[in-house]
């Protein structure tokens, strides 16, 4: 799963980007109560990459959100990756939570002006590759999301195996994308999952996307607007006789730490 969780502001009408605003710099009790109800969602997934997360900070109470969403998530292996930090008052951050435990995880900042990034956890298989799963949030605008692409099409030329989860900034409508996806030879870019915006969605900027080796199964947007985006959702498979490695359900270094 992928979800944009907007530091735990629950958005229900384009005003409240408006009349929530002080929300992004001051704690309110709501937001607990949001996350809370986010991670009984999450509970249901094996993997799930977070966009707009804070790491603890003044408006989230000093409460690291995304340690938070895994122990009431119950995810053994978490991380997260601070992108700008704003020191006490935000620390916007992606974040993993993963019940299988990585081999590797590593940060990349993306091209364009700091504050965008994509950390990548490494899966260990049973052909001796890894399933590598990227979590992404790029920029507003189309210039600097175009060079964040082109990174993500390098990237892909690293790893046989990935998937690229996030908050993409941009729809099937991007010739930037369509161009990624081609060149990376990924699948999964579905014009009909619309995400955003959460209470009347017209847009489908969050994908999940994979490398062709990869089989989809299923993939969905999930009612459930806790955000100004929604979470979506994919199931996927394997090569046939490709399997997870020994130990990557067992606890490792990355639990209980993020960095």
């Amino acid at each position: 799963m992928s979800f944009n969780v907007q530091a735990g502001i629950y958005s229900r009408r384009y005003s409240d980007y408006f009349t929530n605003s002080w929300k992004h710099i001051l704690p309110h009790p709501e937001r607990l109560a949001n996350l809370t109800r986010i991670a009984q969602l999450l509970h249901q997934f094996d993997l799930v990459g977070l966009q707009e997360v804070d790491a603890g900070s003044l408006r989230s109470a000093y409460i690291d959100q995304i340690q938070y969403l895994a122990r009431h998530g119950a995810f053994p292996h978490w991380y997260r990756q601070i992108n700008r930090n704003l020191g006490p008052f935000a620390q916007h951050s992606n974040g993993l939570l993963s019940r299988l435990r990585p081999q590797r995880i590593t940060e990349h900042k993306l091209p364009g002006l700091p504050g965008r990034g994509a950390v990548v956890a490494e899966l260990g298989l049973s052909d001796r590759e890894t399933l590598a799963v990227a979590i992404v949030h790029l920029a507003l605008g189309w210039r600097a999301r175009r060079r964040q692409l082109d990174y993500l099409i390098a990237l892909s030329e690293q790893h046989p195996y990935l998937v690229i989860m996030g908050d993409f900034n941009c729809g099937c409508d991007s010739k930037g994308l369509r161009a990624m996806v081609q060149k990376a030879e990924m699948r999964g870019l579905d014009c009909e999952l619309k995400t955003f915006p959460s209470w009347s969605p017209t847009h489908n900027l969050d994908h999940i996307l994979v490398s062709r080796p990869l089989r989809v199964i299923s993939a969905r947007v999930v009612d459930y607007a806790l955000s100004d985006h929604l979470p979506i959702s994919m199931t996927i498979e394997l090569p046939e006789g490709v399997s997870f490695s020994a130990g990557t359900d067992g606890p490792g270094p990355e639990s209980e730490s993020a960095r």
